[in-house]
């Protein structure tokens, strides 16, 4: 127990655990959009470009984290406009920008001289590797993402919701629709160190997904989605910890194992939750619709009304299309 608690006095524990903290706080901020647009695996796409941003400054002796930051936004905005025109051929279009992402920058580590190991402390997180100025970009990147995500989250969730209604509204839908996916880039450059690229759309999505079995509006959401994910990345941070004292057990994935056995733990919560309310929904009133009765028939009878043909005994009242008849005698009348 002494070792574990002693883990804590180091300088790079503590930059873990700052790094951990604001990233469990700006990734499901912007995710929370993310989700209100159905794009949940857009962070992911996003994270295979920034593969080749992290080689390229591998390449130039360059901060891996601004080079990634750079290409990531350029490569959001261009999936935007992609996702915007609505072609046919527009996810071909996204598949090939991932894919030619991921490759790129597997291409250009070998060309920079750097082996795999080099590339995996990014595609899968190296929380016990951040430096000073790693952690100072954590910072600044973090405060920049939540600052816009709750101070502009009026605006950018009636863009999310209802891009219609936003443009009525005046308010202009594409720009709100880029600054969503920039910060939504800007995030996962965050997120980087943390859980890794290739995890990092998990730490987007889950937080926000655990959170929905819970809150009944967007603003509860956000609030929730943000202190999940700030349990999971801080939890499974001191969890990899304590673990690792008897196996080898990386922060990143066990970030998001921690954030889906959250989700796991609240979704029947939230099955009983959605089921209560609909049982306290009341039905919805109905007008009953007032009996007419007449002692005159709107027509004459015959062959040709449409009717089918009804037995009347002697001296029988019968009810007719909201008429009453009296007839006498064994006869057919076409009804």
């Amino acid at each position: 127990m002494s070792s574990f608690l002693e883990l804590f006095s180091y300088e790079f524990m503590q930059r873990a655990l700052i790094a951990a903290l604001l990233t469990g706080l700006a990734a499901p901020a912007i995710g929370t959009f993310l989700v209100q647009r159905r794009l949940a695996l857009l962070g992911d796409g996003i994270g295979h470009v920034a593969v080749t941003g992290v080689a390229l400054g591998l390449l130039t002796g360059t901060s891996p984290t601004w080079t990634a930051v750079l290409v990531a936004v350029a490569g959001a905005v261009l999936m935007e406009l992609i996702r915007e025109r609505g072609h046919t051929n527009g996810d071909v279009a996204l598949a090939l920008l991932f894919y030619g992402g991921l490759a790129g920058g597997l291409l250009i580590t070998g060309i920079a001289g750097e082996g795999a190991a080099t590339l995996q402390a990014f595609l899968f997180g190296s929380l016990n590797a951040i430096s000073l100025a790693d952690l100072w970009s954590t910072i600044v990147l973090s405060v920049v993402v939540m600052v816009a995500a709750l101070g502009l989250s009026p605006q950018l969730f009636a863009v999310a919701s209802d891009p219609d209604f936003a443009r009525v509204a005046g308010l202009r839908v594409r720009a709100y629709n880029l600054l969503i996916a920039v910060l939504a880039a800007v995030s996962i450059t965050v997120a980087m160190r943390t859980v890794g690229l290739l995890l990092v759309s998990a730490l987007m999505v889950v937080p926000v997904a655990t959170s929905q079995q819970v809150a009944r509006s967007f603003r509860a959401t956000l609030v929730g989605a943000m202190l999940v994910g700030c349990v999971a990345a801080v939890g499974g941070l001191v969890l990899s910890a304590a673990l690792s004292f008897r196996v080898n057990v990386a922060p990143g994935p066990t970030i998001v194992l921690l954030a889906l056995a959250m989700f796991t733990a609240t979704w029947p919560l939230g099955v009983w939750l959605r089921h209560r309310t609909r049982l306290m929904t009341p039905f919805p009133e109905v007008t009953a619709t007032p009996h007419r009765s007449t002692d005159q028939h709107p027509h004459e009878h015959g062959e040709a009304c449409g009717h089918r043909a009804v037995p009347h005994g002697d001296h029988v009242d019968y009810v007719h299309d909201g008429h009453r008849h009296a007839v006498h005698g064994e006869h057919y009348d076409e009804h």
